[in-house]
């Protein structure tokens, strides 16, 4: 399992999410500003359907919802804000990207700078690990909610690639264009998912045990924990059992 969708796991079982719903209704405003820029109208923009769903999944305001479409279509004032990607390495040699949405550059890449260096990693150049990753639609699914036939069933025909057993979460991951797709199938089929999104899904992983595991995963909740970061992938790797004995 990839570490961005491990990294979902390790948030979901401590209902980080929960504690942190101020925070997540900023970045998923921003993402919304953001795809909105390429039309405001969620019928016709990918990008900005998944968000829209995303927002409406953790019960946003539908108020709040058309101002940030509005904002980034230049209805209203505000939109302003800068989408960029950072690379880096953390403990152990794992590969990190974090995904950024900013209205100030500068300070952001000093701040983001700090945080790899503080934590035991170190920032890259551009290009350096995102070769790394493939851009795909990454959707988790609690392992109680379905069985791996079903899934199989009612995600391949959709247009899925695999299907990855994460330990008590199933990782659904598919090309970027058949996002909609599987999700339309999910919905139809009465699964309910964890979280759905076109993420940056590592092709190879990095096993990491002891202090660099611990290291990593101190890293990747510094730069999550980053107001301006909307999200941080990741390649390492950490057995369920380890993982456990850190929680």
């Amino acid at each position: 399992m990839s570490g961005h969708s491990k990294w979902h796991t390790i948030k979901h079982k401590k209902a980080a999410l929960d504690s942190k719903r101020g925070k997540l209704f900023t970045r998923l405003i921003k993402e919304i500003v953001i795809a909105a820029r390429s039309g405001g109208d969620p019928d016709s923009n990918a990008r900005l359907r998944t968000a829209v769903v995303a927002a409406k999944a953790v019960s946003m305001p539908a108020d709040n919802i058309k101002r940030a479409i509005m904002r980034g279509t230049g209805e209203l004032e505000g939109g302003q804000i800068e989408e960029m990607m950072y690379e880096g390495y953390g403990p152990g040699g794992a590969a990190v990207l974090v995904a950024i949405a900013t209205d100030n550059r500068n300070r952001t890449a000093s701040e983001i700078r700090h945080v790899f260096s503080k934590n035991g990693g170190n920032l890259g150049e551009p290009g350096s690990v995102a070769w790394m990753f493939k851009r795909r639609s990454q959707i988790l699914i609690d392992g109680e909610k379905a069985a791996e036939e079903q899934l199989m069933e009612v995600c391949l025909d959709a247009g899925a690639e695999d299907i990855v057993d994460g330990g008590g979460q199933w990782e659904v991951l598919s090309p970027v264009e058949s996002h909609q797709a599987v999700m339309d199938a999910l919905g139809k089929a009465g699964i309910p998912t964890d979280s759905a999104e076109l993420a940056y899904v590592a092709e190879n992983l990095v096993k990491l045990e002891g202090a660099q595991a611990r290291g990593m995963l101190k890293l990747h909740e510094a730069l999550d924990d980053h107001d301006d970061v909307q999200n941080v992938y990741s390649n390492f790797d950490i057995d369920e059992d380890e993982l456990g004995s850190m929680e």
